[in-house]
């Protein structure tokens, strides 16, 4: 699916280089934030428009319908086996449309690719045979073989496959143990070989790769959650609310967060992870010794500054000069000419500059971060109370009230709405005056 951020442009500037991108500073000193200047007066349309349901939640019961649908489907209209049909949509990340058309295109090359012979080989009609790998003569009967016929011994099949399977998802892409030959292992035969332990595991790994390798499925992030998601590609909006009550943004699987681009929340969210706000306050509330360069923050006393072990250097805070260099001729110990002359001239339009806006910089953005974070606290407490109302006040109030549970999710629903609110205020944030 493409996104709706692709044809935006991105810069990643220096948060002090000027640019006008993401969450640089202007040259006015104001950081350009996105998310600051939003009108507030269409969320009663957002609210509308996101309760257009464009998607639908699956559970695990849900996810292996559609599978095995999908799969009757593909074997229905190309007279192939349910193992086939899977091996295909597999290939294919489980896109019927996609598996039709490149098999009626050239069916040859589909078959060659995905390892299923065009004919169905057995294996020689002799009462003994040998395995391929132990190279035991066993009776035909405890041998088995893929599509392409080559004969292994029951004991080897149930170690190769037990092997693929412990190895990971890989096993969904099984070939025949012969060197030489490219044909599918499916599912048959892992039915057939397979412990009931690592028959469970390969149904979990075919589960998964049908949300995962799928284009218009995705897992909900929420951790601990397993259900999943199936969107509308090229429906108007991202929004999607899991049946766990998380809500998230299906392109960026991000918190909801409209009416915020996810270029603008990426940006936000990594702001507040990165080290880079560290750096800003830093830049904004220190200088550097100007012998060892190590960060000096001065938060009271006079202008005398002494650098810690081991480099002990003095220096004036004001004009980062050698302290031995002050006195009466630059205007006292508590007064730095130097500084006023030097500034006069030029000598730290730079560096000033620089502090300046790295100041302005870290007061917006806690004032933005302040109110994002009071309604994110607003938003936990609402989900912790919805809830204890699914889990223990609803069954009490249907009691209390003569009525059954089913009579009473509108409260449910009622509280969700009150949720989306919440999550519009998380991103509308007021504008800066």
């Amino acid at each position: 699916m493409d996104s709706e951020d692709d044809t935006r442009d991105s810069a990643d500037e220096d948060f002090y280089s000027g640019g006008e991108a993401g969450l640089a500073l202007s040259d006015d000193g104001d950081a350009d934030y996105d998310f600051a200047d939003r009108d507030s007066d269409d969320s009663d349309d957002l609210i509308s428009h996101r309760q257009q349901q464009n998607y639908s939640v699956l559970s695990e019961t849900d996810i292996k319908q559609h599978q095995a649908d999908d799969m009757n489907r593909v074997s229905t209209v190309l007279s192939i086996s349910k193992s086939e049909a899977c091996a295909l949509l597999r290939s294919y990340n489980w896109s019927v449309s996609k598996v039709h058309d490149e098999w009626f295109v050239d069916e040859a090359r589909v078959r060659t690719a995905v390892g299923l012979p065009e004919k169905q080989n057995e294996m020689p009609n002799e009462r003994e045979l040998t395995c391929g790998i132990c190279f035991e003569s066993c009776p035909r009967e405890s041998m088995g073989a893929a599509s392409c016929g080559h004969p292994f011994c029951g004991v080897c099949w149930r170690g190769y496959i037990s092997t693929a399977i412990n190895d990971g998802p890989g096993c969904l892409m099984l070939r025949c143990p012969d060197p030489s030959c490219s044909a599918a292992v499916g599912q048959d035969m892992v039915n057939l070989f397979a412990s009931d332990e690592d028959k469970g595991k390969y149904e979990r790994y075919l589960c998964r790769s049908y949300i995962e390798d799928n284009r218009k499925t995705k897992w909900c992030p929420a951790p601990g959650c397993e259900y999943a998601v199936e969107f509308v590609v090229g429906s108007g909006s991202y929004d999607v609310s899991c049946g766990c009550s998380y809500g998230f943004c299906w392109n960026c699987t991000e918190e909801a967060h409209r009416p915020v681009d996810c270029s603008t929340v990426s940006k936000w969210i990594l702001k507040n992870s990165a080290e880079s706000e560290n750096m800003n306050w830093i830049l904004a509330n220190s200088k550097p010794c100007p012998k060892c360069k190590r960060p000096i923050e001065k938060n009271q006393g006079c202008m005398h500054i002494t650098c810690t072990p081991p480099c002990k250097f003095e220096f004036c805070w004001l004009c980062l000069g050698p302290w031995s260099d002050h006195g009466e001729r630059t205007g006292g110990f508590y007064a730095c000419n130097r500084y006023e002359a030097a500034r006069q001239e030029g000598a730290f339009d730079d560096s000033e500059r620089r502090r300046e806006m790295a100041k302005n910089s870290l007061e917006r953005y806690t004032h933005y971060y302040e109110r994002w974070a009071a309604n994110q606290s607003s938003r936990q407490k609402a989900l912790g109370d919805l809830q204890s109302l699914q889990n223990d006040k609803l069954e009490k109030l249907s009691d209390i009230q003569s009525q059954p549970e089913s009579q009473l999710k509108f409260i449910i629903e009622a509280w969700l709405q009150a949720g989306i609110e919440v999550d519009l205020r998380i991103w509308l944030l007021p504008s800066r005056p």
